[in-house]
């Protein structure tokens, strides 16, 4: 009778211990979408911020590249991530009843810029022609980038009617937008595209040299950037955590937060901000 009490304890705790809800490290992620040095300090800081509003411990982890910010989000290797539209849109595909809460303002309405060497003669304008495509060489950034290939890609392709190999005689893929604006800075590519944040952010501290390197012609607005969580949030860290999270997220008002985004403030983001993101991806075939 004692050892069938012993054991009926034992189990009892132990079917408890799995209902508890889990109150380990918070693992959040983000696309690597420029230099390493910014990213650091940019999500270590989040990290810290996040870890003092949430009361548990939080850890920010780098990624080496977009598909590997989908991969470790599919695998449960992250509960949060830090995605630009099309690699948030990859992600909720691949994890059911995951969710974006929050964007920055201006990801409501971003944009990207296409630049130019200045060897190629290439002036602003409000229409791309044919000047812009007999040029040599092209560059993206990354191959899962929304700035950096989804929305310039669409555009050339919208505009000349043909795939981006069929208008360059090179086209590239940078990797990210700080390398881009290097590659067409250097010559190494006539023309490419890049994320308007950071041109302007890398145009303030001094790193472009606009006698080399110019913006051309920007895109239309589209929504890009944004938070997304696993649907298990309340099931690992407690009910309401998942709105928590979201609440402090939109609650960020340090300028020096903020100023390494940079963003002017945090705003409510659902799935279907980003319906026109995944609409453009299955229509350019950048969607399974």
């Amino acid at each position: 009778m004692r050892l069938k009490l012993l054991v009926a304890l034992v189990a009892a705790l132990l079917l408890s211990a799995c209902n508890d809800p889990h109150t380990g490290t918070f693992i959040f992620t983000a696309i690597p979408d420029q230099d390493e040095s910014q990213l650091e300090k940019r999500f270590g800081t989040i990290a810290l911020y996040l870890e003092d509003q949430l009361g548990v411990p939080v850890k920010y982890v780098p990624v080496k590249s977009y598909a590997a910010a989908v991969t470790a989000f599919r695998n449960d290797e992250v509960q949060m991530a830090w995605f630009g539209g099309l690699s948030g849109v990859q992600a909720r595909r691949l994890v059911p009843g995951s969710q974006a809460i929050a964007q920055g303002q201006e990801d409501t309405a971003f944009k990207s810029y296409f630049i130019a060497n200045s060897s190629t003669g290439l002036k602003p304008v409000e229409t791309l022609g044919e000047d812009f495509i007999a040029q040599p060489s092209f560059t993206f950034g990354s191959k899962g980038s929304t700035s950096g290939r989804l929305m310039p890609e669409f555009y050339l392709r919208d505009t000349f009617n043909e795939a981006p190999d069929k208008l360059f005689e090179k086209v590239g893929f940078s990797g990210d937008h700080s390398r881009t604006i290097a590659l067409v800075q250097s010559g190494a590519y006539a023309t490419g595209a890049v994320n308007f944040k950071v041109w302007e952010r890398e145009l303030a501290e001094g790193k472009i040299d606009t006698s080399k390197v110019s913006v051309i012609w920007e895109t239309p607005s589209y929504p890009d950037y944004h938070w997304t969580v696993r649907g298990d949030l309340n099931e690992r860290f407690g009910d309401g955590f998942s709105q928590r999270v979201t609440e402090v997220l939109l609650a960020i008002d340090d300028p020096v937060l903020l100023k390494a985004f940079p963003r002017e403030k945090f705003v409510p983001a659902s799935n279907a901000d980003y319906a026109p993101i995944e609409e453009t991806a299955n229509a350019i075939g950048l969607l399974d």
